[in-house]
């Protein structure tokens, strides 16, 4: 590979080093332009990556047409023996990975390992379900003749990635792809653009075919993302983002009937019971809360706690949120950066807001100067219940505790939202566990653990959270059409 970034060549424990520039057709090349990816915890560029424009990527679908027929073609076992061999690559470059993510994302470096296997897992649970699309065999209901339903792959897809999970983004929606035999394009954040330049090598060097998975950066999402979605040959888009954005690509596939996979924004409502364990409560409230900074679709964004427990949960949940170290996820912290200056700076504006909305500040509220952008873990509390959450993702390290009489009113709250992506429930009565996870109008309910993503578990949300689902038994078929074929059978013998 070629075009290192000099800062992370300096740093050679990071292993293998990713390239910089577009991957098209099964070659890297450059772009008419470059950017700079910043380290957020530094504030200092650390590479200039190929910026593509317009034309790089119709280029790229270009190729991903041209590869598809072929592809589609390929028999799973060899598309799985493929997928196999990138498994046990990205295995051998862990290091590297996680080296890059932390770069780039600023999370500290336990959590881009954990991500870095999480990811390894999907991949590998994809290679496993390549040979295992079954279809139906089945005579049809008056008889007659035969109903033979089979999968076949959708076709040339987009995938476009955020830059909070930087590899488990583009694993879960490329493995699904490529193991169904579609061709991708994948469009990286361009605030982390190297960890997927990464797993992309590790495709090439697998042996994909070229044209197969290709990889753009780009500063203009728009003008890249437009002529590929009211291209005709593109047929299916995979986002994962912010409600608005998956709106926009929705409107712009409509007019080609684009197939669509959305993971929307979510609203996190965590429910502590008045039964729960408080101590395993504040335990998964702080990871659900503060990994990643926070910044993650997922994260706990409304503490929703029974009153009759609140004061000890509050009291428990705040001494733990003091005690989180904050700095350069390189060291042993807790929490690391914002992603941006941006991001940290709107940060004290919505502490302002929280706070006047009646909230009671009790840790944290501030930026942290010097490099990076850093933001303390903050912690406000309300007394009975609160719109000025609903609806409204924090994507931040800021923690809302919202005392409620009872679960009723608990259950309310949590489902007065426009969003239904992750909800987390806490109770030590498997009957109330049972009767919240039916209840809660949300995708995915996590039941007395505040982590829930496993390769076997369907990941999306309802409502304005999006639609589709990632992983688990059906997630391949997301990428197929069912396709019917009706047999005439002569039941007599020639």
């Amino acid at each position: 590979m070629t075009n290192h970034p000099k800062d992370l060549v300096s740093k050679p424990e990071g292993g293998l080093l990713p390239d910089t520039r577009l991957y098209i057709d099964g070659a890297w090349t450059d772009a008419a332009t470059q950017f700079d990816v910043i380290n957020p915890a530094t504030g200092k560029t650390i590479a200039k990556v190929s910026d593509a424009g317009s034309e790089d990527a119709l280029r790229a679908l270009d190729s991903a047409h041209a590869a598809q027929a072929a592809w589609a073609r390929v028999a799973p076992r060899a598309r799985a023996n493929l997928m196999h061999r990138a498994h046990a690559l990205m295995l051998e470059r862990e290091q590297a990975f996680v080296h890059t993510m932390t770069l780039e994302s600023g999370k500290p470096l336990t959590e881009s390992r954990a991500e870095f296997l999480l990811s390894a897992d999907f991949l590998l649970w994809f290679a496993e379900q390549t040979a295992h699309l079954h279809g139906t065999y089945s005579e049809s209901s008056n008889g007659g003749f035969r109903v033979m339903v089979t999968h076949q792959p959708v076709g040339p897809c987009l995938l476009i990635t955020p830059w909070n999970f930087p590899l488990l983004m583009i694993v879960r929606k490329g493995g699904a792809a490529l193991a169904a035999g579609c061709t991708t394009i994948t469009k990286t954040a361009q605030e982390t653009p190297m960890t997927g330049a990464l797993f992309m090598q590790v495709l090439h060097d697998a042996g994909f075919p070229p044209g197969v998975a290709n990889l753009l950066h780009t500063t203009n999402s728009s003008g890249v993302s437009k002529p590929l979605m009211q291209d005709k040959r593109l047929r299916k888009v995979s986002f994962t983002g912010s409600t608005g954005v998956g709106g926009l690509l929705m409107e712009q596939g409509a007019r080609n009937i684009m197939n669509a996979s959305m993971e929307l924004g979510g609203d996190g409502p965590f429910i502590v019971l008045d039964d729960a364990d408080i101590d395993l409560a504040v335990d998964q409230a702080i990871i659900c809360k503060f990994r990643n900074a926070g910044q993650a679709c997922v994260a706990a964004n409304r503490i929703i706690v029974d009153a009759r427990v609140e004061a000890e949960f509050t009291e428990k949940f705040v001494a733990k949120v003091k005690a989180l170290t904050v700095g350069d996820g390189m060291n042993s912290v807790d929490v690391g950066p914002m992603i941006s200056a941006r991001q940290r700076d709107r940060l004290s504006d919505t502490v302002v807001q929280l706070t006047q909305a009646g909230g009671t500040l009790l840790a944290g509220g501030k930026p942290i100067a010097g490099d990076g952008f850093f933001f303390e873990p903050t912690v406000l509390r309300y007394v009975g219940r609160n719109d000025v959450m609903c609806s409204n993702e924090l994507f931040a390290p800021i923690a809302t505790i919202f005392s409620v009489e009872g679960p009723e009113e608990a259950l309310s709250f949590a489902n007065d939202s426009d969003f239904g992506l992750a909800s987390y429930v806490f109770t030590r009565d498997l009957s109330r566990a049972i009767n919240f996870g039916e209840r809660l109008e949300f995708g995915m309910v996590g039941i007395n653990r505040g982590i829930m993503a496993d390769p076997k578990a369907p990941f999306g949300g309802t409502k304005t959270s999006g639609i589709g689902r990632e992983a688990g038994n059906d997630g391949i078929y997301e990428f197929t059409e069912q396709k019917y074929m009706a047999v005439t059978v002569n039941e007599a013998f020639a």
